[in-house]
């Protein structure tokens, strides 16, 4: 039986995975930021801390740590504890690194540039600890309506009864489902092709971003009427709002993506660990109650 330490157990991909490591008769150690009791299963323990104020005390024989938290944390979490000693340590990044790192908005460079810098933190002192490592970068998670970026589209939608569809957003899109990379994890657990690598894992299916918003809209039980709107509008709209000191609220290196491709090429991760997403279920996005 394997003892797997899971850091952000409680967020989306964890919500998937835990269940399919209990299905393998693993003991699971979740660490939540908030007191949880135990699960029915006796397999499954709550740990409460997070990478910031973690667990005081770990319990022994780890063989399998998890992140499916922020990854510049988990490296410095991880180099604070080199007596820490594991079969195998996969962890969740993000192909941020790769489309945000020639942004041309300074935060959101310095995000990529801080991601990739963990990404080597952490294959090196895994490798130091003669620890096998594979990082995975999603591209959209989706799957529980706790996502920062389909979700509220959704929510708007749901409020106002419209969706704003920005003429000529042609960018490809590749959202990948919470549950996919919950299964991501589990194959790379037992597999060696996968150790030392580095793994991008989008969805089963690519979607010019206006054709991801309507589908979206298709999904909802009730009428969203469409609302188009040209590309420069929206520019001329962010630029107002830009002026009047309302930078922060808006991301013009966001609206200036809505025509670049922002895709995961799966083909490693399929060879390797048999990696098969679904395609696109707009309806998982925000499920209704």
């Amino acid at each position: 039986m394997s003892t797997f330490l899971i850091f952000g157990a409680s967020g989306a991909t964890g919500k998937f995975l835990l269940p399919r490591l209990l299905a393998r008769d693993a003991r699971v150690l979740a660490v939540s930021r908030v007191p949880r009791q135990d699960a029915a299963s006796p397999q499954l323990r709550w740990l409460t801390g997070d990478l910031f104020n973690a667990v005081q005390t770990l319990p022994a024989g780890i063989d399998v740590l998890v992140n499916l938290g922020p990854l510049d944390a988990f490296a410095t979490w991880f180099e604070g504890n080199p007596s820490l000693q594991a079969r195998r340590v996969i962890t969740l990044s993000s192909m941020s690194v790769q489309s945000k790192l020639t942004s041309a908005d300074p935060a959101e460079r310095e995000l990529a540039a801080r991601l990739q810098t963990a990404e080597s933190r952490l294959a090196s002192a895994a490798s130091a600890r003669n620890i096998a490592w594979t990082i995975l970068r999603p591209t959209l998670i989706y799957g529980d309506g706790r996502d920062r970026s389909l979700a509220p589209i959704v929510r708007f939608a749901r409020r106002w009864r419209m969706m704003p569809l920005p003429i000529g957003a042609d960018g490809l899109r590749q959202p990948v489902h919470a549950a996919d990379l919950a299964d991501a994890v589990v194959a790379c657990v037992d597999c060696a092709t996968a150790a030392g690598k580095t793994y991008p894992v989008g969805g089963g299916e690519r979607l010019r971003f206006d054709e991801l918003l309507q589908r979206l809209r298709s999904a909802q039980r009730r009428l969203v009427v469409p609302l188009p709107v040209p590309l420069f509008l929206l520019r001329v709209v962010v630029w107002m709002i830009r002026r009047v000191g309302g930078a922060h609220t808006v991301n013009a290196s966001a609206l200036r993506r809505l025509r670049a491709p922002l895709i995961a090429d799966n083909s490693a991760a399929t060879r390797d660990f048999g990696y098969a997403p679904r395609a696109f279920v707009a309806s998982d996005v925000l499920p209704e109650k």
